[in-house]
C-alpha cells in the first residue's frame, strides 16, 4: 500500500474554508462546524494510492477516515470541534421508538396505505419538470381553496357576533364585559373524521362560548364581589353556545350548513359531498398523464381518502454494487446537495463527485469459498435503494474485516417524508448482523465521526448502546460513561473517565479493548493484515508494556523521551523514485538540510498511524 503526505487536499472533495499548512503537515482551516472564524480545525491528511482493508480497519480504529482516497485525522487537542470515532455492535442494536416509527412508515408507503405520495417513474429531467408542476399546481389549489373559504369562516365569524350582541341588548350579557371577537376555524381533515356524524362533513368550528363565559363571570365578580353557583352554572360555556345556537338561526342564513354545538364548540356542518371546502388537497398527489395528454403537460390529481387507500402497492429492492461511477447516481446526488443542504452548483460537478464518493483506495478483497469473507467481499460499495425501479437513495459504504462503516448516504429531496438517512442506518445494521454466519469478525457498524457540541451529529448516539474511541489510548469507551464529560468539554480523554469511575469491568462486557488478536484471527487473514497490539496502548508509552495498571494511566500522556524506541524513525518505509528502502538505509544519502526538513514529518507520521502501519504502509517521498 502507499501513501503521501498531502495535507494540503480537502477532505470532502470540496472547499472547506480557508486552510494552512504547518512544519509538520498538519492542516489548519477555519471550523466547518462552529462556523467561528476565530477558531479552527486541525488534521494530519495523507494521499492513498493503495491501501488494504485490513489497514485501512487498523487506521479507522485510531480516528482516522478517508474521503475519496483522502485520509484525515483531527488533531483533537487542537481542535475546537473535536470528532470522536462512533461504532455500535450490530447484535446488541435495540432500536428506539421514533426508529420503529421510520420502519413502520416506510411499510405503509410501500402497501399504499400512506396518503403521501411522491412523484412516479420518470426521466430525470422530465422528474424535474413533474416536480415544479405539482408544486404549481398544489399552490394554485391552496390559493383557490383560501380564497373560496376565508369568506365563509368570516361571515359566520360575523353572525355569532350579532348574536353576541343581542344578549348584550337583552340585558342577558353584562353590557361591559369585554370579550374577543369570535373567530371561526376550518376543521383539518384527521379531526374531522373524529367527530363528524353520519353522513354530514364537520367543516367548521369556534370556540367563542369559552371566552364569553370567563368575560360574564369576572364582570359579575366585581360587580357583586362574587356569583352564586346556579348562575354560574347558567352561564357556563355549554349553556351559552346553545344561546348563541338559537340567536343564530335569527340573523340570517348560514350558508346551506347545519349549526350543532358540542360542549362548549359551535360546529358547522354541510351534506354536500361536492363541496370544495370538503376536499383535501394531496401535497404530493399523483402525477399521471391525463387521457388526452401530448408532449410533457402534466396534471395533479387531488385523491379524496377512499381512493388513497386503494393505492397501488410499491416494490422496494436493494443492491449493493462495487464503488463505479453511475450517471444516475450523480443526478441524484446533485440534486440531494443542491435542495438539501443549498450547495454550489460548482461543487456538485462529476470531477468532484468522483473524488469525493467514488474513488478508494481500497484494494477489493473477493471471496474465493476458502476463506471467511461476506459474500459481496470487503472493498467499497455503493448500496442503491430503488422503489418501482427508481432510484431513491444511495448509500456509500466500505465493508471491512471487522464492520460496516458508513460514508456517506444521499437521497430524493421528494423523499424526505421517508427518513431515509434513519432507515438506511437500520438496514446496514441488519446486513452486518446477517453476514455474521458468514464472517465472524465482521460484528460492527462505524457511524463516522461523532461531535458532540454539534447538534446535527447528536442523532448518531441514538443508535444504541454505541461507543466512542478515546482518542489517547484508542479504546473504546461506552457512550453512556463518555455523555457526561462531554457535556462539560469538547474534548476528553475517554478512557481516563472508566479508569476513575472503576468502571474497567463494564469496558470489557461492552467492546473489545483492541489488544492482540487471537492465533484464530491471524490463521484467519490474509498476510499484510494489521496486528492490532499496538492500539492497546498509546504512543507515549514503553512499547515493552503489555499493560497499563492504573498509577501509569494517569500519566500517559505526557510525551515520552525523544531518544526512546517509541520516537524511532529508522524501521519506517519509505518509498522513492518506485523503491522501497527503510529509513535507517537511506538516512545517509539524505544531506543534513534534508534530514532537518523529513524527520519532523516522519515523526509526526509515526505518530499518528502507529508503529507497526508505520513500518508496513509505504510512505512515498515526491
Amino acid at each position: 500500500m502507499s501513501l503521501k503526505n498531502d495535507a494540503s487536499s480537502s477532505h470532502d472533495g470540496r472547499s472547506n474554508g480557508a486552510s494552512i499548512i504547518d512544519d509538520h503537515g498538519r492542516r489548519r482551516s477555519t471550523c466547518g462546524y462552529c462556523k467561528s472564524p476565530a477558531r479552527s480545525s486541525t488534521s494530519h491528511g495523507l494521499s492513498a494510492e493503495t491501501l488494504t482493508v485490513y489497514d485501512y480497519q487498523a487506521l479507522i480504529d485510531r480516528g482516522w477516515r478517508r474521503s475519496g482516497s483522502y485520509l484525515y485525522k483531527h488533531e483533537m487537542d487542537k481542535t475546537c470541534c473535536p470528532p470522536y470515532t462512533i461504532r455500535l455492535k450490530a447484535s446488541d442494536f435495540v432500536p428506539t421508538k421514533e426508529q420503529q416509527r421510520v420502519s413502520r412508515r416506510l411499510e405503509r408507503f410501500l402497501d399504499g396505505k400512506l396518503d403521501v405520495q411522491p412523484r412516479e417513474q420518470t426521466g430525470a429531467s422530465s422528474s424535474r419538470e413533474v416536480s415544479d408542476a405539482r408544486r404549481k399546481t398544489f399552490g394554485a389549489a391552496k390559493s383557490e381553496e383560501k380564497n373560496k373559504v376565508e369568506p365563509i369562516m368570516d361571515d359566520l365569524s360575523k353572525k355569532i357576533d350579532q348574536a353576541v350582541q343581542l344578549y348584550i341588548q337583552s340585558g342577558e350579557f353584562p353590557s361591559d364585559m369585554q370579550i374577543p371577537k369570535a373567530s371561526v376555524k376550518k376543521v383539518l381533515c384527521a379531526r374531522r373524521k373524529k367527530l363528524a356524524e353520519g353522513t354530514e362533513k364537520l367543516l367548521y368550528t369556534s370556540n367563542i362560548a369559552f371566552p364569553i363565559a370567563a368575560a360574564i363571570k369576572r364582570t359579575q365578580k366585581s360587580e357583586k364581589g362574587g356569583i352564586n353557583s346556579a348562575e354560574g352554572n347558567r352561564l357556563s360555556p355549554e349553556t351559552i353556545s346553545e344561546m348563541l345556537l338559537s340567536a343564530m338561526h335569527k340573523v340570517g342564513e348560514t350558508h346551506d350548513m347545519s349549526i350543532k354545538v358540542c360542549k362548549g364548540h359551535i360546529n358547522f356542518f354541510s351534506a354536500a359531498k361536492d363541496s370544495f371546502s370538503d376536499r383535501d388537497v394531496v401535497p404530493n398527489g399523483d402525477i399521471s398523464r391525463g387521457a388526452n395528454s401530448t408532449g410533457g403537460s402534466e396534471t395533479l390529481h387531488a385523491k379524496k381518502d377512499s381512493e388513497n387507500h386503494q393505492a397501488r402497492k410499491r416494490k422496494l429492492e436493494i443492491h449493493l454494487k462495487r464503488s463505479s461511477f453511475d450517471p444516475e447516481e450523480h443526478e441524484l446526488y446533485k440534486r440531494y446537495q443542491l435542495k438539501v443542504h443549498n450547495d454550489k452548483p460548482e461543487h456538485v460537478a462529476e470531477s468532484s463527485y468522483r473524488r469525493f464518493l467514488v474513488d478508494s483506495p481500497l484494494i477489493d478483497v473477493q471471496p474465493s469459498g476458502d476463506e471467511k469473507l461476506p459474500p459481496c467481499g470487503f472493498g467499497s460499495f455503493h448500496q442503491q435503494y430503488r422503489v418501482d425501479g427508481l432510484l431513491i437513495a444511495v448509500g456509500v459504504v466500505d465493508i471491512l474485516p471487522k464492520c460496516l462503516s458508513s460514508v456517506y448516504l444521499f437521497w430524493d429531496p421528494d423523499y424526505a417524508f421517508l427518513s431515509l438517512g434513519k432507515y438506511s442506518a437500520m438496514q446496514e445494521i441488519n446486513w452486518v448482523i446477517e453476514n455474521q454466519a458468514h464472517c465472524p469478525s465482521l460484528q460492527y457498524y462505524y457511524l463516522g465521526y461523532y461531535i458532540h457540541s454539534c447538534r446535527k451529529m447528536r442523532y448518531k448516539a441514538a443508535y444504541c448502546p454505541s461507543e466512542l474511541l478515546c482518542p489517547l489510548r484508542f479504546q473504546w469507551v461506552p457512550f453512556e460513561i463518555a455523555r457526561p464529560m462531554l457535556d462539560k468539554k469538547p474534548y476528553v480523554i475517554l478512557s481516563d473517565i472508566a479508569i476513575s469511575q472503576n468502571q474497567c469491568s463494564l469496558l470489557a462486557g461492552a467492546s473489545e479493548t483492541l489488544a492482540e488478536p487471537a492465533a484464530s484471527e491471524h490463521e484467519d487473514m490474509e498476510q499484510g493484515e494489521t496486528n492490532d497490539n499496538f492500539m492497546g496502548c498509546s504512543d507515549d508509552e514503553d512499547e515493552d508494556d503489555d499493560e497499563m495498571d492504573e498509577t501509569e494511566s494517569e500519566d500517559s500522556h505526557i510525551e515520552s523521551d525523544p531518544g526512546s524506541k517509541d520516537n524511532d524513525i529508522n524501521n519506517i518505509l519509505i518509498g522513492l523514485y518506485g523503491s522501497q528502502y527503510r529509513y535507517k538505509d537511506m538516512r545517509q544519502i539524505i544531506t543534513p538540510v534534508g534530514r532537518k526538513q523529513l524527520e519532523p514529518m516522519l515523526q509526526s507520521y509515526r505518530k499518528v498511524v502507529g508503529d507497526e502501519l508505520s513500518e508496513r504502509m509505504v510512505y512515498e517521498i515526491n
